[in-house]
């Protein structure tokens, strides 16, 4: 048999009866490591032990050391067929060695029994009275990038082993709560003579003297500390709610569809003028806008956010197999043609021209227009070049010059219209964005425009007072400014 035993958090007084006989009874003990307080106290009384401290000079990860350690278990148990392995706190807490051997234990059919320990936590809830009925999170400070934190529940962190690991454990802390966050840093909790208990600002984590392998952390409960996700759910919730707002409650997605696209083409004038504080803000607006329809959708027993989160999530590891599933795709290229044809699978599309049809329909003309002719481009109905597509933009101009005297306005309308599509096709085929461009152009036309007025201004003149050969005039000038 393997006894695997917990050696507490460091006090002799937290030993029990059974653990002490174990050790003390056993010609083939193991402790994990001789760096622990409990295992001065028992040495007087131990004929011979042996520690697994070389395994962590070796290993390359603490995953690996772990593994490694596990795995001599199991190899020195088939020699002498009794074991002792000794561990601190209590075997099944933030104990991943024991984890790793009670499989290998179940993989071989060899028998063991976990002697109990108080563990690092027990001490700490008694040190810092803590009531876990209240919500408590427990994790590993190697695991911690892998962690959701909750403020709305005490958190203690464990295994903060040296500086380096304090500073990660930082910066994660950091993306939760605000860097003036008091939190409670404890070493050798519950040993006496050693135990040092502090409230320190989150920011001095990793300035800490004292840091070993005795260190934890414990961040209490704050649901008033930094924003967030679900901080913001119940803000709109209150809002829509009986005592709430009656402007929310009055909205429905009918409502406000139209301003999730005027926060959408706000947020890329602030990318497009680089301004991070207004992509910040103009984010949040956009976010506000998914999170108000998934509230109605709630509301209307439809769907709620987990559903869209749920929804988006499924689809991203669908429509990329080469980094979720077997499918290799190494270049750009490669990865919108797998994306391209995932959907059509998704979507069920069977012919191109229901492909057409499923772009969306409110799009801008130009964007719409760019994609429909991509699409038709890929199966050969396209120009052999742009100098051909520039002659199609030739007839149609002299084909809305044919009627633009008359006063068919349908015809006048399908002729512009074809007019625009054409240069399209030229933009695309230069591999230029149409919106971008004439964006541009309306930027340069509306700068210039302010160089006409204002210089008329200075001549005490306004606009309609001016001729159209007086604006000519300062339109050619403000050319050299652009």
């Amino acid at each position: 048999m393997i006894k695997i035993v917990g050696l507490g958090p460091g006090s002799p007084d937290a030993l029990t009866i059974g653990a002490v006989r174990a050790l003390e009874e056993s010609k083939n003990l193991y402790f994990r490591t001789e760096k622990h307080p409990t295992v001065d106290y028992l040495k007087k009384g131990l004929t011979s032990f042996k520690t697994c401290d070389n395994y962590y000079e070796e290993g390359s990860s603490f995953d690996e050391v772990y593994s490694n350690i596990a795995n001599e278990m199991i190899e020195e148990y088939k020699k002498c067929g009794e074991l002792v392995y000794a561990v601190p706190g209590h075997p099944l807490v933030a104990e991943r060695s024991v984890l790793n051997l009670i499989n290998l234990c179940n993989e071989n059919n060899i028998e063991y029994k976990i002697l109990p320990a108080v563990s690092f936590v027990d001490a700490m809830m008694d040190r810092l009275q803590i009531d876990p009925i209240e919500g408590l999170k427990i994790i590993d400070a190697f695991d911690i990038k892998n962690q959701i934190l909750d403020k709305r529940i005490g958190t203690i962190i464990t295994q903060v082993y040296n500086v380096l690991i304090a500073s990660e454990v930082k910066l994660e802390l950091l993306e939760y709560y605000n860097d003036e966050t008091e939190i409670y840093y404890v070493r050798a909790a519950g040993i006496e003579g050693e135990e040092s208990i502090r409230k320190i600002p989150l920011y001095e984590l990793d300035m800490q003297e004292d840091i070993d392998y005795l260190t934890s952390v414990y961040i209490p409960k704050d649901i008033n500390n930094k924003k967030d996700f679900y901080d913001l759910i119940n803000t709109i919730e209150v809002l829509r709610g009986e005592d709430g707002c009656a402007w929310d409650r009055e909205q429905t997605h009918e409502s406000i569809k139209n301003s999730l696209i005027e926060e959408a083409y706000e947020t890329v004038e602030a990318i497009e003028d680089d301004n991070i504080d207004g992509l910040i803000e103009e984010l949040g607006d956009v976010l506000l806008q998914v999170v108000f329809h998934s509230v109605i959708g709630k509301e209307d027993g439809y769907f709620n956010i987990s559903d869209v989160i749920e929804a988006i999530t499924t689809k991203m590891i669908y429509r990329h197999p080469h980094v979720f599933g077997n499918v290799v795709a190494d270049s750009s290229k490669e990865v919108l043609e797998n994306w391209d044809e995932l959907k059509k699978k998704e979507k069920n599309y069977e012919t191109l021209t229901e492909e057409i049809e499923g772009i969306a329909k409110t799009l801008p003309a130009l964007t719409k227009a760019h994609k429909v002719q991509k699409k038709v481009s890929k199966v050969g109905f396209d120009f052999e070049d742009v100098n051909e597509a520039v002659k199609k933009i030739e007839e149609e101009i002299n084909e809305v010059l044919d009627v633009y005297k008359s006063n068919n306005m349908e015809k006048i309308i399908n002729e512009v219209g074809d007019l625009l599509f054409a240069c399209v096709n030229v933009a695309r085929l230069l591999n230029v964005d149409e919106e971008e461009a004439l964006n541009k152009s309306i930027k340069k036309f509306v700068k210039r425009f302010k160089f006409v007025e204002e210089n008329l201004l200075k001549q005490d003149k306004n606009l309609n007072d001016s001729t159209l050969d007086e604006m000519n005039a300062l339109w050619e000038d403000s050319k050299k400014y652009d």
